[in-house]
């Protein structure tokens, strides 16, 4: 690495701790939770810590750092922290830190910091969920988390459906025949839901291994370090609301057992289940061919039993009723009403099909002239 670019690089590093720091002290003093602001402090005191590191790391290098001046994300974050108080930033805080939480993996100089940057991650994350005063005052959007396996089996049909209804759509509008129009369709029902199913088990599968990875990390951590993980343990449970004294009695309690510490740690800060690591690679995949099949099937189906026009507008008329259920399926987690989105659903897609029908028959004429 060139010196300039490892200068820059610790330079950023210390400008991140301190924006971090002065966020968290933003937080520390306007919120009323006894225990929150502690938590607050305690995090804004180790982002100056980590801050310091940097600085000793740059006068080491022969730099002295300027002033440092915040970022306008951080002045932005402070302003509305005071405007507003902490519940009307925390979720995007939490976001930010679970977005940022492996920044330092690829840096070799700083894989004592990296845990301590999982470990903040998790802690706010569990502010932003469980703490009583944030999330208390809104109990509607308690179930928005809820409901991914919906989510997913919804947008897997719709994926399957308006790819393939476009497809026919674009085929269709070149004069090509039923017959034409039919193979066309299997082929992409085919390929799309293979392209799908491929897709999940890929993700699933390096899902498993980054969290048999992750695991790995966290066991050598308790190993190495107790003391700082059952303290980490202790703020998140302290997050989640318990009384101080009570968190750290069952963090105590759990790191005493060296495998319930790391199933602790690997639920409460990675996210992890143990026993799942991220789901079933082969289930997942299964799962996503089965649902981009089914959508894909609904603008072919009336091929195979009609023919000419009346094929044509059988395969629009079943299409557009299957996307009319899929818009309605998509209130269940959208916030808006089963009517709306059903409407708006069947009318985007079926100017997409409408749009490649049109090129579809553009280009059949003019390939044919």
């Amino acid at each position: 690495m060139k010196p300039d670019s490892q200068h820059r690089r610790l330079l950023d590093n210390w400008h991140d701790e301190l924006n971090s720091a002065a966020m968290y002290d933003a937080l520390a003093a306007a919120e009323r939770d006894p225990g929150r602001k502690d938590i607050f402090a305690q995090l804004a005191q180790a982002e100056r810590r980590h801050a310091e590191v940097w600085r000793r790391r740059l006068e080491g290098a022969g730099l002295t750092p300027r002033p440092h001046r915040q970022d306008f994300r951080t002045r932005l974050m402070r302003r509305l922290i005071h405007w507003f108080g902490p519940a009307f930033v925390i979720s995007s805080i939490a976001a930010a830190e679970y977005a940022d939480r492996n920044k330092y993996a690829g840096q070799p100089d700083a894989a004592a910091l990296s845990s301590e940057e999982r470990g903040h991650a998790a802690v706010i994350q569990a502010v932003a969920d469980g703490g009583p005063a944030i999330a208390g005052a809104e109990p509607w959007h308690r179930g928005l988390a809820s409901g991914n396996d919906l989510r997913a089996a919804v947008l897997g049909v719709n994926d399957g459906l308006v790819s393939n209804f476009c497809l026919v759509m674009g085929v269709a509008g070149a004069s090509a025949s039923p017959s034409s129009v039919l193979l066309t369709g299997c082929a992409g029902l085919i390929a799309g839901a293979l392209s799908m199913a491929l897709g999940e088990w890929l993700s699933v599968t390096n899902a498993r291994e980054l969290a048999s990875s992750q695991l790995g990390k966290e066991a050598a951590e308790i190993e190495q370090t107790p003391e700082a993980e059952r303290h980490e343990l202790a703020l998140i449970y302290r997050a989640k609301g318990l009384p101080k004294d009570e968190a750290e009695r069952i963090a105590g309690t759990l790191m005493a057992d060296k495998d319930t510490a790391l199933d602790a740690m690997a639920r409460e800060e990675l996210g992890i289940d143990p026993k799942e690591l991220g789901g079933r690679p082969w289930r997942a995949a299964g799962l996503s061919l089965a649902l981009f099949s089914l959508g894909a099937l609904m603008p072919i189906l009336p091929f195979t039993l009609l023919d000419g026009m009346v094929a044509l507008i059988g395969s629009a008329v079943l299409s557009a009723l299957a996307l009319f259920a899929v818009g309605a399926l998509t209130s269940l987690f959208n916030g808006r009403s089963a009517l709306f989105s059903a409407l708006r659903q069947t009318v985007i897609a079926g100017l997409a099909a409408a749009i490649t029908y049109g090129v579809g028959h553009v280009l059949g004429a003019s390939l044919s002239g």
